[in-house]
């Protein structure tokens, strides 16, 4: 190891006499071999101080009140001989780095164990390869020199570093505390808005269970209304039929005042006393050059009556039956199918189209369709029998095959 063989030169590679220069030895130096130098920058790069305070407190057996400079200094003096810390240090870096060691191993040569140091160097990673490096057998003291030299710049430029790193650190803490002072104001906004809108859903809730509460009341009130409208209809058991009469002579009523109305308009179309009367319009007659000659029979014909009251439609019946055609109705798309309105111009032989109670679109499709097919139509204003009974009579007078856009 050291120190045992006390025979052996201090210089081991001085030559004696003319003897051939004794080899190289082959053992890897230990710890307390290496110079005084080599002890402070291996021991505050190789080992973390923390560990260090630890090592020495577990070394003296109790709790090291030092400084970490203390702690350091300490640790260097104790490097320069064998004891129980040193040997301890010297197996906490074998350990360590033993990676670093083997691949320091395969190094044959000073320049080899150069070369891996400046490749250490370059990398960043000189913790393990100054270790491995300074210990390894083929280490003269010009590498060693190198190594500490080397070394001692990368401490100056990790200070230079690191107090550039600082002024960042500085930078992003005040960066930091403003981010904290706005996230803050950010929070309390965020707390305000929240209460805000717990108190709103809060009176929305209130708000719908009231809303709920007059739901509920009015389906009692409703509930309630309709057992007393079953208690008065099982009381009146003709209650409905009532109902129905009171609508019919609703009805009746109506009919009556249309009467009426038609016996005053045949008055005022009766000729006053001394008056000539007008002779009898002339019978049509079917010429044999297109004109009518012959008298226009209804008789077996279709007349379709659209629109119109649905009061008169058996008055309009009666009438049209009357002069023997066939009647047929369609009310002008209020009730009835509008569809069913082409099928029933197509069947009929007459239109006659009460404009007055009748909607727009059946008005066009009447005049739209009587005009494509050339089929006759009459159109009465006066929902009243007696305008239809006078465009009866405008069927009965001398027509155009194109009386339809006469009539119109």
């Amino acid at each position: 190891m050291c120190d045992k063989d006390q025979s052996l030169p201090v210089i081991s590679n001085c030559s004696s006499g003319g003897a051939e220069p004794a080899a190289l030895a082959s053992r890897r130096r230990r710890l307390w071999e290496l110079s005084h130098t080599c002890h402070c920058p291996l021991v505050g790069v190789g080992l973390p101080l923390g560990y260090l305070r630890k090592l020495v407190g577990k070394m003296t057996g109790g709790r090291v009140l030092a400084d970490d400079y203390e702690v350091h200094v300490g640790a260097v003096t104790e490097c320069g001989a064998r004891n129980r810390l040193s040997e301890a240090l010297q197996k906490e870096l074998e350990r360590r780095y033993a990676p670093v060691i083997l691949r320091f191993r395969g190094a044959k040569t000073t320049e080899q164990v150069a070369e891996l140091w400046r490749t250490a160097v370059a990398n960043g990673d000189v913790s393990g390869a100054f270790w491995a490096g300074l210990t390894h057998p083929r280490c003269d003291a010009e590498l060693e020199e190198q190594m500490c030299r080397d070394l001692h710049m990368i401490q100056h430029q990790a200070g230079a570093c690191v107090r550039a790193d600082m002024g960042k650190f500085t930078a992003l803490q005040e960066e930091n505390a403003r981010l904290t002072h706005e996230l803050a104001k950010l929070q309390q906004r965020s707390q305000a808005a929240l209460m805000e809108k717990t108190g709103e859903l809060e009176r929305q809730e209130a708000v719908l269970l009231r809303t709920r509460a007059d739901a509920i009341g009015k389906d009692s009130v409703i509930d309630g209304l309709r057992a007393e409208l079953a208690q008065l209809q099982a009381a009146i058991p003709a209650l409905e039929s009532r109902t129905r009469l009171v609508e019919r002579l609703a009805q009746m009523d109506e009919r009556e005042k249309e009467l009426r109305q038609q016996i005053a308009d045949l008055k005022q179309a009766q000729p006053r006393p001394g008056t000539a009367v007008p002779p009898p319009a002339p019978k049509l007659e079917v010429p044999t050059g297109g004109k009518l000659k012959m008298p226009i029979r209804l008789v077996d014909q279709s007349v379709l009556c659209v629109g119109g009251r649905s009061g008169n439609v058996a008055t309009y019946r009666a009438l049209i039956e009357r002069v023997g055609a066939q009647f047929a109705h369609h009310d002008g798309g209020l009730e009835d199918n509008a569809n069913l309105l082409d099928s029933s111009l197509a069947a009929a032989d007459l239109v006659i189209c009460q404009t007055g109670c009748i909607s727009h679109s059946a008005y066009w499709r009447v005049k739209d369709y009587c005009k494509r097919t050339g089929k006759r139509c009459v159109f009465i204003d006066n929902p009243s029998i007696s305008s239809l009974a006078r465009g009866l009579q405008e069927v009965s007078g001398e027509m155009e095959p194109a009386a339809l856009d006469a009539a119109d």
